[in-house]
């Protein structure tokens, strides 16, 4: 009975093997140097077809006739190429990278969309493996990476990073690498430590008789084993000119040292084409001890580098696939700063003149040094198909990270809790200088007030001293300061933080940068905005203009000033100068207005208009009329003006009405030229202006504008509350 249970078991097992779907592999190479670590890999794959569905995708510099058309010895190891994109910008330069990094970006969702691989096989840190990986991740591809956690000394440090952790799957070429994809809160169970692939032929390759007659239809018939050398340099996309140095005292050194040198021409990175620029300015090319190639079979290769009497430059072949031969090698600049090296490998970081160089050639040329097996023991592709084996199609797709342990809070602090968020709002105008405090709702929870001093210096040691006072009191009063907004009179340049020119209000006072010294002296944001554009800001958030996406605001005090929302953001204009709404000119032979022309709004409407005015007639007698309280001692205002004609002076009633008539004028003038729904006036005369500005509207306006109706400001302090909303809205943008 037993023995029956046993068969069926069996039997059972069988069957589930039997209909177990192969895993669909998808294998991208890039460039020469990944598919010498991706051939063993593929091989293996292509072994095992009863388990594997093994699928090619072959782009980059592999399809470029100036570097080989290294996809023909692809079709040469009878892989069939399943895909092929052509994704590089010509130019090599940082500015090409980008550009083929965004191209393969384009083309690749089409394959694998196509393809749908299970998984996909990435090597590398190259800047077309970031689009592979970047790719298949957004795609729900899951992605196993070869070389990561390994360090070196350029921008292919952070893309390796980058593609680490993008990557579900790890397999690792050495135990330190393990250890700093572990560091870097990778899963621990997904990380197979598994040495280098390209190993698993490096091993093998002393015992390869064939080395002579590779090396001779290299280098020629006169060339023995250990009396040439292998040159290999690639740009440093993070420091191209240094890199460029170098590769020239190189080639200054190779000459000087007068062997016979098989050199390759650098990668497609940025900096290349001036590389070999270099290469060709010195006649390399033609000189009969060197050999230049654009590209050699992998397997030539290594057996060219094995019985190399020293290879020099700053491929991560030198630091290690030379290190299982125990070829000497020198390493120049920067490029491999952080890889693990046996004692085969001499470092010149840095280099004034080729004599550094030349030294190295000697001491190095010739030696022999113990094999090292830093990167591989050789049976790395058997250990990486057994761990495509483990591969559970089923679990969660999502990866997730194993974060260190982190220590939570003892306590939690009662003050912080019930911090106020605020902002320190400056407003200054062409009498005072005020600051205030203010909260997330609009309160202003302290204010300070001075009268704002009539020189640069004098009125910038007032406003730094009263924000220091400012931000001592915060603390007692429990609010955190967001940052600083500051609402003045002029134009501004917002993106700057600077005063360009300011009204003849505020002396000495153009040219103005606001946010450094503010910045600096309280070690935040700062932002800066017209006055008039701040008072616009204000009613956004807390008045009338809150939820209107298109709405006009105008002051009306001293000057006529204002801003405009269109579309719910800000109008500033190409030079700042938009919603200069008082220097609408409503008259070609008004009176002079303070900007220097004649017939403006604010030459009939503002505060000091009116007040001009008020004293042309009380200078002929004509303001003061029956029942009006007028002292001898004080001073004439638009108050007075306002006074008299509601009492029946004519005269006054005149001038208010050319005023009225004016704004009025200039309002559906505005009306007419960006449509807002709403009307806001702000400022002391705002309520005496609402009700003749509404009826001129209706009189004046075309019929689709007699509609937008016209409200006087609730906010007593437009200025500092728009000047708050600035830190406010942004300050606050990542968290509300």
């Amino acid at each position: 009975m037993q023995r029956v249970r046993e068969s069926m078991e069996k039997e059972k097992m069988g069957d589930q093997n039997q209909f177990k779907r192969r895993l669909r592999v998808c294998v991208a190479t890039c460039n020469r140097a990944d598919y010498s670590k991706l051939a063993p890999i593929m091989f293996g794959i292509k072994a095992h077809p009863e388990e594997f569905d093994l699928e090619v995708v072959v782009l980059g510099s592999h399809l470029i006739d100036d570097y080989g058309n290294t996809f023909r010895m692809i079709e040469q190891d009878n892989f069939d190429i399943g895909s092929k994109l052509h994704t590089i910008v010509r130019g090599e330069d940082e500015a090409a990278m980008v550009e083929s990094v965004g191209l393969a970006l384009v083309k690749l969702p089409d394959v694998l969309q196509r393809l749908r691989p299970d998984i996909l096989i990435i090597h590398g840190d190259r800047f077309d493996a970031l689009a592979l990986a970047t790719a298949a991740a957004l795609m729900n591809i899951r992605i196993l990476h070869l070389e990561g956690g390994e360090v070196s000394g350029t921008i292919d440090d952070s893309i390796r990073h980058a593609i680490s952790k993008l990557a579900h799957y790890h397999a690792c070429c050495t135990p330190r690498a393990e250890q700093y994809l572990i560091a870097m809160c990778e899963d621990h169970s997904r990380i197979l430590l598994a040495g280098c692939p390209s190993y698993d032929k490096l091993l093998s390759t002393h015992q390869k008789g064939d080395y002579m007659d590779i090396i001779k239809s290299w280098l020629g018939d006169k060339v023995q084993r250990h009396d040439y050398v292998v040159a290999l340099q690639h740009p440093v996309t993070t420091d191209i000119q240094h890199s460029i140095k170098i590769y020239g005292l190189m080639l200054d050194a190779l000459l000087s040292f007068n062997k016979k040198t098989l050199i390759l021409f650098p990668n497609i990175d940025a900096g290349s084409k001036e590389m070999v620029r270099v290469m060709r300015k010195k006649g390399i090319e033609q000189h009969p001890n060197f050999r230049a190639v654009k590209h050699i079979p992998f397997e030539q290769f290594i057996q060219l580098v094995c019985h190399a009497g020293c290879m020099i430059g700053n491929s991560s072949c030198g630091v290690r696939e030379a290190g299982a031969f125990g070829t000497p090698v020198i390493n120049l600049g920067t490029r491999q700063t952080g890889r693990e090296t046996g004692e085969n490998v001499l470092h010149v970081r840095d280099a004034d003149t080729h004599n550094k160089i030349y030294h190295a050639l000697e001491l190095q040329f010739g030696k022999r040094y113990p094999c090292s097996k830093i990167y591989g023991d050789g049976n790395a592709v058997p250990r990486i198909l057994k761990f495509l084996h483990t591969i559970d199609l089923d679990e969660p797709l999502q990866k997730t990270f194993c974060f260190p342990p982190v220590k939570d809070p003892i306590s939690q602090d009662i003050d912080h809790i019930l911090e106020t968020q605020s902002a320190l709002s400056v407003d200054l105008g062409g009498t005072n200088l005020r600051v205030a405090i203010i909260c997330m709702k609009g309160k202003i929870v302290k204010k300070y007030a001075q009268p704002n001093p009539r020189t640069f210096e004098a009125r910038m040691h007032l406003l730094l001293k009263m924000c220091s006072d400012a931000m001592r009191d915060a603390v007692n009063l429990n609010c955190r300061i967001l940052g600083v907004g500051v609402s003045t009179g002029g134009r501004v340049n917002p993106q700057e933080g600077v005063v360009l020119h300011s009204t003849k209000l505020v002396p000495e006072w153009s040219s103005v940068n606001l946010r450094t010294p503010i910045s600096d002296a309280l070690h935040l944001p700062v932002w800066v905005d017209n006055d008039g554009n701040c008072a616009a800001l204000a009613e956004k958030k807390f008045g009338h203009g809150k939820g209107v996406e298109n709405f006009v605001t105008i002051i009306t005090g001293t000057g006529i000033g204002g801003g405009i929302i269109h579309n719910s953001e800000l109008v500033h204009g190409s030079s700042f100068c938009a919603a200069e709404l008082g220097h609408i000119m409503v008259s070609l032979e008004g009176p002079e207005c303070s900007c220097g022309s004649h017939g403006c709004i604010e030459a009939y409407a503002s505060g000091q208009a009116l007040q001009r005015e008020a004293k042309r007639l009380h200078d002929e007698d004509l303001l003061k009329v029956e029942g009006m309280d007028m002292k001898l001692s004080e001073p004439i205002t638009a108050a007075h003006l306002i006074s008299a004609a509601k009492l029946g002076n004519s005269k006054a009633n005149a001038v208010l009405n050319r005023a009225c008539t004016a704004l009025g004028v200039g309002i559906v003038n505005i009306l007419h030229v960006v449509n807002p729904s709403l009307v806001i006036l702000s400022g002391v005369l705002a309520s005496y202006y609402e009700s003749p500005v509404q009826h001129i509207i209706t009189e004046r306006a075309l019929v689709s504008a007699q509609s937008i109706k016209v409200v006087t400001s609730d906010l007593e302090e437009p200025a500092l509350l728009g000047a708050a909303s600035m830190v406010l809205d942004y300050a606050t943008r990542r968290t509300y």
